[in-house]
């Protein structure tokens, strides 16, 4: 675009270069419409009046938690420190989140240049999921403004959550970095972009290496109390291990469930390049996933195997173990078989939303249902899971915005 010179007249009559500047970043927030439009197309949407409903409850209770204490939107004690909060939000979302350091190797390092098209939306959902990580990691511990205390003021470089606060707080740092461009073009900032994409390469490494020590972390966490939790859930020397390969399917499906509902929900955001290869990138995300649950699958086995825990398979919690590699894994992973090989793309993503849903019930698993399993099982506090809908909702909200509008599902045109 050129830029704007001399004694110009924007569309709403002000007579400088930075009224038009400023007119012309507002279009593009409103997406081009005036505000009375703008407005009564968000009133129209069904789904703006369900979130707004759910904020509506949400953020009082938010209020709550940060004027009375975690107690009072939840169950947490000394047996179950570990609620929903971090179950989900910390534990769950983690993985599901890494798509960013996946495709940006696939697409930077190995050149796979056919993967192109999806690698924005990988660094996207990457960056939000992880930002939304540390957010419900905020809700459970409260006292965001001494976030830095732990990790400046009092350092514990022994302690594992002080590296896994490292790490995260690094890799977050590179996501945003690896969005950039897409926003640099989205605000017509030429020079950004090329300053940026000339640390691409450092970048990726920096991604790659960061992203494998903390997935690793957060299942070396749970080593600091392995008898607490059910022998099946934990194994000390795989349990980093079994975190980190999960990981790397539960972002490939990830992406598959994201671009689907993007494309079956904003398909006018999308350019020809994305939805015309959109099939066969999801064909071989699938192939990805699969290998990733063939080694994992694999490391189970030889962790039970280590541990001599093949009695503990026929007790009820056993069989609870087996349902969810079953369900969670196995029955993806067949179903990734067939559909890759019979090029049966809706069969693929309904698989992977089974694989998404079934990282989420390991992680509450060994977070909240298998932890104390010898004492009573925790029940979550409805205010507790309307707060972790509160906070999933601005994270749709977030999501939703910035796909509308920087060039993540197409090609920044002038």
């Amino acid at each position: 675009m050129k830029p704007l010179s001399g004694n110009v007249t924007d569309s709403i009559g002000r007579h400088t270069v930075g009224g038009a500047s400023s007119q012309r970043l507002l279009d593009k927030v409103f997406l081009g419409l005036s505000r009375r439009d703008y407005l009564s197309q968000f009133l129209a949407n069904p789904v703006n009046w369900a979130l707004s409903l759910i904020l509506a409850i949400g953020i009082p209770l938010l209020c709550q938690r940060y004027l009375f204490g975690l107690q009072a939107i939840s169950h947490g004690s000394q047996d179950y420190p570990w609620g929903v909060l971090l179950g989900f939000g910390l534990f769950g979302m983690v993985p599901l989140s890494a798509s960013g350091f996946l495709l940006s190797t696939t697409v930077e390092i190995f050149q796979r240049d056919d993967f192109r098209p999806i690698e924005r939306l990988a660094l996207l959902n990457g960056l939000l999921g992880y930002f939304f990580a540390v957010v419900f990691l905020l809700v459970d511990l409260g006292m965001p403004w001494r976030l830095t205390y732990p990790m400046v003021v009092s350092f514990g470089p022994a302690a594992v959550l002080f590296l896994v606060a490292w790490h995260v707080a690094t890799y977050l740092s590179v996501q945003i970095a690896e969005m950039v461009p897409a926003v640099s073009e989205w605000a017509d900032w030429p020079g950004l972009k090329r300053f940026v994409k000339k640390l691409t390469l450092g970048l990726t490494i920096a991604g790659i290496i960061l992203s494998t020590l903390h997935q690793g972390a957060l299942g070396a966490l749970f080593c600091y109390a392995p008898a607490k939790i059910h022998p099946l859930w934990i194994a000390p020397e795989f349990q980093w291990l079994h975190f980190f390969v999960s990981s790397i399917f539960a972002g490939l499906c990830m992406v598959i469930v994201v671009s689907w509902l993007v494309r079956k929900t904003m398909a006018w955001r999308c350019d020809h390049r994305f939805l015309d290869t959109l099939d066969e990138i999801t064909l071989g995300l699938a192939k990805g996933a699969a290998m990733a649950m063939i080694t994992y699958l694999v490391i189970k086995i030889v962790a039970i195997a280590h541990d001599q825990e093949w009695l503990l398979l026929i007790s009820g919690w056993g069989l609870y173990y087996l349902l969810e590699l079953g369900l969670g894994t196995l029955v993806p992973l067949i179903i990734f078989a067939y559909g890759v090989r019979h090029r049966r793309v809706t069969m693929v993503r309904w698989g992977a939303l089974l694989a998404v849903a079934g990282i989420v019930w390991n992680r509450l698993n060994t977070v909240l249902i298998c932890y104390n399993y010898r004492l009573h099982q925790e029940i979550p506090y409805w205010k507790e899971l309307w707060v972790v809908l509160t906070v999933l909702s601005f994270y749709f909200i977030v999501y939703r915005f910035f796909l509308y509008r920087i060039p993540v599902l197409f090609e920044w045109r002038d």
